[in-house]
C-alpha cells in the first residue's frame, strides 16, 4: 500500500496539485525518486536521510519509492523534502495515514530535521 501526502509544484504564478506517493517493498536497499524532478528535488534522498537521523530514526533497510504525480509535470526545488519525509513516515506506520488528509506539506528539510 502506497502513502501519499499532497504537496505543491509552481507553474509561474500558479500552484499545481502534485501527489507524493512513497511504497515500500522488499527487495534491495534502495530510495528510489521519480517524477520528472531536478537536481534539488533528487538532493531531497539525502536531506531526508539526514532528518531521520536527525529525529533517531532509521530508513527501513527495504526498496523505498517515492513518486511525484503527474510525472508529466516538472518538479523544481527542494520543498518536497518534507513531502517526501511524512509520506515515508506514513508507509512506516510511524503517522496513521489519514492523519495526513486534507493537509498540503511543503518544506525543505534541514539536516536535524527542522522545517526550513
Amino acid at each position: 500500500m502506497a502513502a501519499r501526502v499532497v504537496t505543491l509544484a509552481f507553474s509561474g504564478v500558479e500552484a499545481v496539485r502534485v501527489d507524493c506517493e512513497v511504497q515500500i517493498v522488499g527487495g534491495e536497499s534502495a530510495f528510489i525518486l521519480v517524477g520528472l524532478g531536478d537536481k534539488a528535488v533528487g538532493e531531497s534522498r539525502e536531506r531526508v536521510r539526514a532528518a531521520f537521523t536527525g529525529m533517531g530514526l532509521a530508513l527501513p533497510y527495504k526498496r523505498i519509492v517515492a513518486n511525484l504525480a503527474p510525472a508529466d509535470l516538472p518538479k523544481v526545488g527542494s520543498h518536497y523534502d518534507l513531502p517526501i519525509a511524512l509520506a515515508i513516515m506514513a508507509a512506516m506506520g510511524i503517522i496513521p495515514p489519514d492523519a495526513l488528509e486534507g493537509w498540503a506539506a511543503v518544506g525543505e528539510l534541514a539536516l536535524d530535521a527542522r522545517i526550513t
